[in-house]
C-alpha cells in the first residue's frame, strides 16, 4: 500500500502542472469573470441602465434561493469539463514519456513491478485527478455563488438565508463525489486504450491513439456503402469508438445511453444535481457498462504486459 501511495506522489510531482494547476487556472479565469461580469452589471445599474429585473420579494426570493442551492455546481461546470482532456492526455504520455527519455531505465532498477507502476497510472488517471477537479470544482463554483450573494446584497437582497437553509446546498457536493464510481467504470475503456497504445507506440501517440479506432470505424462504413457488405459501421463508431475515445469525458455516459433530460429527472421532481447522481447511477444497469470494464481491465493487463518485456531499440 505504501508503494502504491509513493508511486501515485510520483505521477503528482512529475504532472503537477497538468493535473492541478490547469484546472486552478481555469477556476481563477472562472472567478475573474464572474467578478468582470458583476462589475459591468453593477455600472450598468449605476448608470441608470435597464439591465432586467428580478423579483426578489416573497415567493420568488425562496424560488432563486432553492434553485442556486441546487444547481450552483453548475457554475464550476467548465472546471469538471476539463477533467477529459487531462485524463486524456495524462493516458497518452503516462507509458510513452518514460520510455521517449529513457526514465524507464532508472524506474526499472528499483524494486517496483510494472504492475504496480501501471496501476498506480491508471488509480491517477481514474481516482486522483477526478478528486482534484472536483474539489477546484466545488471551491470555485461555491466562491462563484459567493459573489453572486454579495452583488445581489448590494442591491439589498441577501438571498444567503433562502440558501443557507436548503439541504441540497450541503448534499450536492457529496453527490458530485459519489458519482466518482460511475465515472471511474465509464472512463475505464478509454484509460486502457490510451494506456496501451502508450505503452507501445514509439511515436505519434496521439495519431494511433484517435486514428486506429476512427480508421476502423470509416472502413467499416466504406465496406458496408461501397460494397455491399453487412457491416455497421455506423454502430462501430458510436458505440465502439466512441466508448474508446470519450470514456473520460465527464458525463458522457449520457451519450453512450442516450438519456434524454426526462430520464435524468427520472429520479428527482427536477434536472438538477440530485437528478443527474440519481440517473447516472442507474446506467450502471445497462451490461455495456461491464463489457467496457472487461475491454478496460483486459487492455490495462496488456499494458503491463508490454511495459515488462518490449525492447527498446
Amino acid at each position: 500500500m505504501n508503494t502504491m501511495k509513493w508511486l501515485i506522489k510520483r505521477e503528482l510531482w512529475e504532472n503537477k502542472g497538468m493535473l492541478f494547476w490547469a484546472p486552478v487556472v481555469m477556476a481563477a479565469v472562472l472567478v475573474a469573470l464572474t467578478l468582470l461580469g458583476i462589475a459591468i452589471g453593477h455600472n450598468a445599474d449605476y448608470n441608470g441602465e435597464h439591465i432586467g429585473t428580478v423579483i426578489i420579494a416573497g415567493k420568488p426570493l425562496q424560488a432563486m434561493g432553492e434553485g442556486l442551492a441546487k444547481s450552483y455546481l453548475a457554475a464550476g461546470a467548465p472546471v469538471l469539463m476539463m477533467l477529459g482532456f487531462l485524463a486524456f492526455f495524462y493516458c497518452l504520455g503516462a507509458l510513452h514519456d518514460e520510455r521517449r527519455d529513457r526514465s524507464l531505465l532508472f524506474w526499472k532498477s528499483l524494486p517496483v513491478s510494472d504492475a504496480m507502476t501501471v496501476l498506480s497510472k491508471a488509480a491517477t488517471a481514474l481516482v486522483v485527478a477526478p478528486l482534484i477537479v472536483f474539489a477546484v470544482g466545488i471551491v470555485v463554483a461555491l466562491l462563484i455563488m459567493t459573489l453572486s450573494g454579495i452583488a445581489l446584497l448590494a442591491h439589498g437582497t441577501n438571498a444567503f438565508g433562502v440558501i443557507l437553509s436548503q439541504r441540497d446546498f450541503y448534499i450536492s457536493p457529496l453527490q458530485l463525489v459519489a458519482l466518482l464510481p460511475v465515472y471511474l467504470l465509464w472512463a475505464l475503456p478509454t484509460v486502457g486504450w490510451l494506456l496501451l497504445v502508450s505503452s507501445w507506440a514509439r511515436s505519434k501517440v496521439f495519431l494511433w491513439a484517435v486514428g486506429v479506432p476512427l480508421a476502423i470505424g470509416l472502413l467499416m462504413l466504406w465496406s458496408q456503402r461501397a460494397m455491399g457488405m453487412d457491416i455497421d459501421g455506423t454502430w462501430f463508431l458510436s458505440k465502439i469508438a466512441a466508448r474508446v475515445l470519450l470514456g473520460v469525458l465527464p458525463l458522457s455516459w449520457y451519450a453512450f445511453e442516450q438519456i434524454g433530460p426526462a430520464d435524468i429527472a427520472a429520479g428527482a421532481n427536477h434536472v438538477d444535481a440530485s437528478g443527474i447522481f440519481y440517473s447516472s447511477w442507474a446506467t450502471l444497469g445497462d451490461v455495456s457498462v461491464w463489457v467496457g470494464v472487461a475491454a478496460g481491465v483486459a487492455m490495462i493487463a496488456a499494458a503491463m504486459w508490454i511495459r515488462r518485456w518490449r525492447e527498446e531499440n
